[in-house]
């Protein structure tokens, strides 16, 4: 069997699209799932348009995340060199090749001849090609400009009359007929290659199985099957991917729509399991309802058959969504671990797919645990935003528990724990009253009122040891005074906080801790009844 061969060959003329990861992304994922080579080739033939630092820019990306290059620029390789503006000694000796099999031939004209046959083929509705005035030049003819200096581009001899077909891996069957094709340039004016002539010698020579690239190269592919033909190579399986388009999925992404430099996602945050994951569902699915992957889980299960042939919208907030779901998945995972050392025999609960709750029955273990999940949490965080909360908070210990009592609103959406993290770093001057009456909960502020003297009374230093013993002591209060739980739990929540949302009871009272907490149902108590 055939070894499968795919190539990311990038330009270095700028930033990464995104829509070029996603690519890039099932060039990858199909050669892993085959246990095939993925190659990095860098087409730098255009030396015009080239960016100082793109390839290294380029490398470095794929780097951070995690698509390993099998055989490449930096890797090497037995088919190298992997950049093309080093192969121009084995593009020449094709050229030569080329010439003796008529594939080729030299074109003389002008840009201002080429530009006005344009005009009049647009003006008489037709299709913009080359029209062909150089192909039937003599020898003699040919020869007398090459003395007189004559600039010239080498242009690919398109057969007539001929119907190219081909079975795309996603489109289908497709069919062209030859004579609407144009002989297009192979080599420039400078001497350099085209994209159409290097990929063909560079696909053959790297021994490229599959062309996975963006659809918008089909209208090239049956000028690059000729193209193959004319060598002798063997025609590569062709793989046109559809277009990402922008969020209301009428047009391919451009900046209007957002971001659309790889970078930029990179710096807003954004992490290398949840762009892999999201990437990978714009424009394939897997046949079943599962969302999250892993990148090892794409590479056991990604099929070419299941990618679709029309674009796929860009949705931010789905992007969003998985970057909040694999940061949990991340968070948690390390949280484990944690629990882990530092009680082998600790109780991991996993109510649901994607929650876990960790109990200790030791309060020195579970203080410990907490104040190591808040250390975890300050790597969520940008670093002055922590810096700032360090300053606002009396100690460091206070402000971990904080955190951890605010994880899954850091995980999903830093940007609104300033307003949050006050419920801990700021007193309560007065309260909102309108906030306690709970309609659903049959919460009424007289109720409030009791539900505060009742806890007041009742708790003690030691409730607040573990979560395990402060939802012991909270169940019993419920049961004494023979309410529902949200009647106790929801005045309490608003009494701690003053806000309609905030972390649960007992995540705001363990993270208080005991004094606090006291005083501030002692505040509340006095406010509300005056």
């Amino acid at each position: 069997m055939t070894e499968i061969r795919t190539r990311f060959a990038p330009s270095p003329t700028g930033f990464l699209h995104i829509g070029s990861l996603r690519t890039v992304l099932f060039a990858y994922l199909f050669a892993k799932k085959n246990q095939g080579k993925f190659l990095l080739r860098v087409e730098d033939t255009d030396q015009s348009r080239e960016v100082e630092g793109a390839t290294e820019n380029l490398i470095k990306i794929l780097d951070w995340f995690g698509l390993k290059i099998d055989e490449g620029p930096t890797q090497g390789g037995n088919f190298g060199p992997y950049i093309q503006s080093q192969r121009l000694h084995i593009y020449k000796e094709k050229l030569k090749d080329l010439f003796a099999k008529d594939g080729c031939y030299h074109c003389f004209c002008t840009k201002e001849r080429l530009d006005k046959v344009r005009e009049t083929q647009i003006a008489n509705k037709q299709a913009p090609k080359y029209d062909g005035h150089c192909r039937n030049l003599s020898k003699e003819e040919i020869q007398a400009k090459l003395d007189a200096n004559t600039p010239y581009v080498i242009r690919q001899k398109i057969p007539k009359d001929r119907i190219v077909e081909f079975k795309d891996l996603v489109k289908g069957k497709m069919r062209f007929d030859s004579n609407t094709l144009d002989d297009q340039v192979l080599i420039k004016s400078d001497g350099f290659p085209t994209y159409h002539f290097a990929q063909a010698v560079d696909d053959n020579h790297m021994q490229i199985s599959h062309v996975i690239r963006a659809d918008e190269w089909l209208p090239s592919t049956p000028k690059h099957i000729l193209l193959f033909e004319a060598f002798g190579y063997k025609v590569p399986e062709f793989v046109h991917v559809p277009p990402v388009l922008g969020p209301e999925g009428t047009k391919k992404m451009g900046k209007r729509d957002g971001n659309v430099s790889v970078e930029d996602y990179i710096k807003n945050g954004y992490t290398k399991a949840a762009l892999i994951n999201f990437l990978s569902l714009l424009g394939w699915n897997p046949g079943t309802k599962q969302e999250l992957f892993t990148q090892s889980e794409l590479e056991e299960i990604f099929d070419l058959n299941r990618v679709q042939k029309s674009g796929a919208a860009f949705d931010i907030q789905k992007l969003d969504w998985f970057n909040w779901q694999h940061k949990r998945l991340k968070y948690l995972e390390d949280a484990s671990d944690i629990a882990m050392q530092i009680n082998p025999q600790v109780e991991i609960q996993e109510p649901k797919k994607g929650q876990k709750k960790f109990n200790f029955q030791n309060s020195e273990e579970f203080k410990e645990f907490n104040i190591k999940k808040g250390n975890l949490l300050e790597n969520y965080l940008p670093v002055e935003v922590f810096t700032k909360l360090e300053n606002e908070f009396e100690s460091k210990e206070y402000l971990y528990k904080a955190l951890t009592s605010l994880e899954e609103l850091i995980l999903r959406d830093p940007s609104k724990l300033d307003e949050q993290i006050r419920i801990f770093s700021q007193e309560i001057k007065s309260y909102d009253k309108e906030l306690f009456p709970h309609e659903k909960m049959k919460v009424d502020l007289e109720l409030s009122i009791k539900v505060i003297e009742k806890c007041i009374q009742e708790l003690k230093a030691e409730d607040f040891n573990t979560n395990l013993t402060l939802l012991a002591k909270f169940k019993q209060i419920i049961a004494n005074m023979e309410l529902k739980n949200g009647q106790v739990l929801w005045p309490i929540r608003v009494a701690l906080s003053n806000k309609s949302e905030s972390p649960g009871v007992f995540e705001l009272s363990y993270a208080l801790g005991f004094d606090r907490t006291i005083k501030r149902l002692k505040d509340c108590l006095e406010n509300l009844s005056n």
